[in-house]
């Protein structure tokens, strides 16, 4: 019999933290493989929020869900000046 005056303890193993830009590239790599158009597809699910715009080939759609997508823009956007050398400019 349990001695239910003791508190049972259960943990549960953490996610394996995931970057942006790692969701981002697994997103894209999976989008191409089904036939997508992985930038309007992302597109519309920033815009929306709506999840179905993402496949959920190789968990794409899991993936994109564990990121805010203020983050994913975000992260999108530093890429976009680092690659135009805009932060340079400073």
């Amino acid at each position: 019999m349990q001695d239910l005056g003791n508190t049972q303890f259960f943990k549960v193993a953490a996610d394996k933290e995931i970057s942006v830009k790692e969701v981002l590239k697994a997103v894209f790599d999976a989008m191409t493989q089904k036939g997508y158009n992985p930038v309007n597809q992302i597109v519309g699910y920033i815009m929306s929020g709506d999840p179905t715009y993402v496949t959920s080939h190789m968990g794409a759609r899991s993936k994109i869900m564990k990121v805010e997508r203020d983050e994913i823009v975000e992260e999108m956007l530093k890429e976009y000046i680092k690659a135009n050398h805009w932060d340079e400019q400073a």
